[in-house]
């Protein structure tokens, strides 16, 4: 599995692995993850989509020996099944919370309630928390519910939204601008600055919609 090492600046570094995204790759940068998070002169140990971001301590670490240091880690990284929590999300799917079930429906040569059986039926896993606090990206969407981004983002998007971009699906945890097809409405509150954590759920966890009826 290659990867390349480089830097970012002078207090951080970056591991980026080659495509495709697999679910093995994303283990293994959990599991280097866990081990450089909280040891000494390491300030963040961030996972995300095929890469590690490790920002370090300039006066504890050299670049250099920092990016040694990790390739000699990651080529003995033994497999590692991550399985997580299993969290059970609300959904209220189509009408006035899922605007875009139609237009996935359409798109996708689907009727709106076999677009809804496919999602909640679906066991997804968390891959990277990003773009904002909070936004899980959420792989295990059905190929056949695969639907691009809207042409026209919004510009508001209300918290709780349950939406499908491309290949991934995912909640709003905050109102926001956004471009993928919000398909349904959950009520669970996914990031509070007050909550210890404060994002609901990790790289690693696993999540299904359970449909509800408004």
């Amino acid at each position: 599995m290659s990867m390349r090492i480089q830097s970012l600046g002078e207090t951080a570094l970056v591991l980026e692995c080659n495509a495709p995204v697999s679910l093995a790759t994303q283990q293994r940068i959990w599991q280097l993850a866990d081990r450089w998070r909280g040891q000494p002169g390491i300030c963040e140990a961030v996972p995300g989509m095929n890469n590690l971001l490790l920002e370090y301590a300039p006066e504890c670490w050299q670049y250099e020996t920092l990016a040694a240091a990790l390739q000699e880690q990651w080529a003995g990284l033994q497999p590692q099944v991550v399985t997580g929590r299993l969290l059970e999300i609300p959904v209220r799917y189509g009408g006035e919370w899922g605007p875009d079930l139609a237009a996935v429906a359409a798109h996708c040569g689907l009727s709106p309630v076999e677009v809804i059986r496919l999602h909640s039926q679906a066991e997804y896993q968390v891959y990277f928390l990003g773009f904002m606090p909070g936004f899980a990206y959420l792989a295990g969407l059905p190929a056949a519910l695969t639907t691009p981004r809207r042409a026209t983002p919004r510009v508001r998007v209300p918290a709780g939204a349950v939406a499908i971009g491309g290949d991934h699906t995912g909640v709003y945890p905050r109102v926001s601008p956004g471009g993928w097809q919000i398909i349904g409405q959950t009520d669970w509150v996914l990031f509070d600055a007050e909550r210890m954590p404060p994002c609901l759920w990790q790289p690693g966890d696993r999540v299904r919609f359970v449909a509800v009826s408004p």
